[in-house]
C-alpha cells in the first residue's frame, strides 16, 4: 500500500478494533489519525441477558452479528462450556466467525461475500425455519432486516442485546489541527457503521462541520453511502466490499487511484 505515502487517514473504529488497520496503513507509508467515535460498553440490562443465556437450550439457532457480540456473550457465560452442544451458531461476517472460532462454540455458518445479513439469509441452513426459535446476539439497536426476514419465514426471533455502543468522548483537537495543516478533502475518513457515521457528525463542532462534510469517506455499505449524502457530505464515498481490513485498504487504494487525492494543497 505504498500508494498511501503522504496520506493522512482518519480511522474511526473503536479503539480495541482499530489497531491492526492502523498498523497496516502505517506500514504502507500512510499516516493515521486515530479518532474513535464508538465505545463498547456492558449491556444496559445484564440481568435480562443472563436470564436469556440460562435458556439457551430452548433455541434452535444462535446468530452473532459482530465480534463484539461474541466477546460479550463469552464474558457473560459462567463457563464457555455452558453453551449447549446441540445449538448451532451463525455469523454475520468474517471477523465474527473468527471470534467464534477462538471459543469452544460450534463452527459457525458464515455469511458469504459480501459478508452481511442479506448474504447470511441466503444460506441453505437458514431456510425452512418455520416454528424455529432463534436468538440474535447484538448490541443496542441496529438493523431490523435479519429479524424481520426470519419472522417472515415463520421463525420465532428474540434479541439478546449483550453490549452497548455509545458515543466516544474523543478529543477532537488533533482532528481540527490536522484540518488546519492540510486540506480536509485530502484526508479520507474510514467509517465502518452507520452509527459511527452519525456519531462522527455529532462529535465535530459547528465551526468544523464544513471541513468534515468536505472530507472523503471510506464506508462499508451502500446504506452508509446513502446516509452520508443525507447528512450533507459533498463527496460520494468509496464503498468497501466488506468490513474487513483487506477490503478497507483496497477501498483506500481505489480512492487514491481515482484522483480524489490532491498532491498539491491550494
Amino acid at each position: 500500500m505504498s500508494e498511501l505515502s503522504g496520506v493522512t487517514v482518519v480511522v474511526t473504529r473503536p479503539v480495541h478494533q482499530a489497531e491492526k488497520l492502523c498498523q497496516r496503513i502505517e506500514a504502507g507509508n500512510g499516516k493515521v489519525l486515530r479518532f474513535p467515535v464508538i465505545d463498547i460498553r456492558p449491556p444496559e440490562n445484564p440481568q435480562q441477558c443472563q436470564a436469556q443465556l440460562v435458556g439457551l437450550a430452548d433455541y434452535d439457532l444462535a446468530i452473532f452479528v459482530s465480534s463484539n457480540a461474541v466477546d460479550a456473550a463469552m464474558a457473560m457465560l459462567k463457563t464457555p462450556q455452558a453453551w449447549p452442544t446441540a445449538l448451532p451458531v451463525a455469523a454475520v461476517g468474517k471477523a465474527t466467525a473468527r471470534a467464534i472460532m477462538k471459543t469452544p462454540l460450534p463452527v459457525p455458518f458464515v455469511a458469504p461475500e459480501p459478508f452481511n445479513s442479506e448474504a447470511l439469509l441466503g444460506l441453505p441452513e437458514l431456510q425452512k425455519l418455520d416454528g424455529k426459535r432463534i436468538l440474535i446476539f447484538r448490541g443496542n439497536g441496529g438493523r431490523e432486516l435479519l429479524r424481520n426476514s426470519l419472522l417472515e419465514q415463520g421463525a420465532q426471533v428474540e434479541y439478546i442485546e449483550c453490549y452497548q455502543r455509545v458515543v466516544s468522548q474523543t478529543n477532537t483537537q488533533p482532528l481540527y489541527a490536522a484540518w488546519e495543516q492540510e486540506r480536509a478533502d485530502t484526508m479520507p475518513i474510514v467509517v465502518t457503521s452507520n452509527q459511527g457515521l452519525q456519531n462522527l457528525v455529532s462529535i465535530v463542532d459547528k465551526e468544523h462541520q464544513p471541513a468534515l462534510l468536505a472530507s472523503p469517506l471510506i464506508v462499508i455499505s451502500e446504506r452508509a453511502a446513502s446516509l452520508s449524502a443525507r447528512l450533507g457530505f459533498t463527496q460520494a464515498p468509496v464503498v468497501a466490499t466488506a468490513a474487513n481490513d483487506d477490503a478497507v485498504l483496497a477501498a483506500l487504494k481505489t480512492w487514491v487511484e481515482s484522483g480524489r487525492k490532491y498532491d498539491e494543497k491550494i
